[in-house]
């Protein structure tokens, strides 16, 4: 079952890129590992393939006590596109990683994860000829907004709990503008 931040991401794949098949947690056997989420545009024959990390204090892996967003990236990254390549050769490939909030820090800090991340997707694009759309900060807010404009003077009830909570925020905005109650 996909956590929200899944559900999230699988939306808009849904609505924003037109994929007509969304799969969530999907095991790659041959690495043991998993890939959040996968949707699939038939029609333009073209595949997304997301990582999603929804970390209410901020987005960072950690390994022995230290720092280790760059790694775990690079290595998930790497796994995702190994199983698109061998699963899927012939489709589109793009690759996504979605996070709310990715901390930038003072040029002073020994750490600073933006910066680790920027650099993944920098160095990545090098070894891989992919480029990683990142969907983070301003980015991941953006597409809750364009989320919940979608869901205005929408009458069906969406099957997805994040949609329909949209839906009836935005309905509720409505009402309460004409009420004085």
């Amino acid at each position: 079952m996909q956590n929200l931040g899944e559900e999230i991401c699988g939306e808009y794949l849904s609505y924003f890129y037109n994929c007509q098949f969304l799969a969530y947690n999907i095991q790659t056997k041959d690495d043991l590992g998993e890939i959040d989420v996968i949707g699939i545009n038939i029609e333009n024959n073209s595949i997304y393939c997301c990582e999603v990390a929804v970390h209410t204090q901020g987005f960072g892996y950690v390994k022995d006590n230290k720092p280790n967003d760059y790694e775990r990236l690079t290595a998930k990254f790497s796994k995702d596109l190994r199983y698109l390549n061998k699963n899927f050769p012939k489709h589109e490939k793009h690759l996504m990683f979605w996070s709310p909030i990715v901390k930038s820090a003072k040029e002073s800090s020994k750490y600073n994860c933006l910066k680790e991340v920027l650099r993944f997707q920098e160095d990545f694009l090098k070894v891989n000829n992919i480029h990683v759309e990142l969907i983070i900060n301003q980015g991941f807010q953006n597409c809750l907004n364009d989320l919940r404009k979608h869901s205005v003077g929408q009458t069906k009830e969406f099957k997805s709990n994040v949609m329909r909570l949209l839906q009836i925020e935005e309905a509720l905005k409505g009402h309460l503008k004409k009420k004085s109650i």
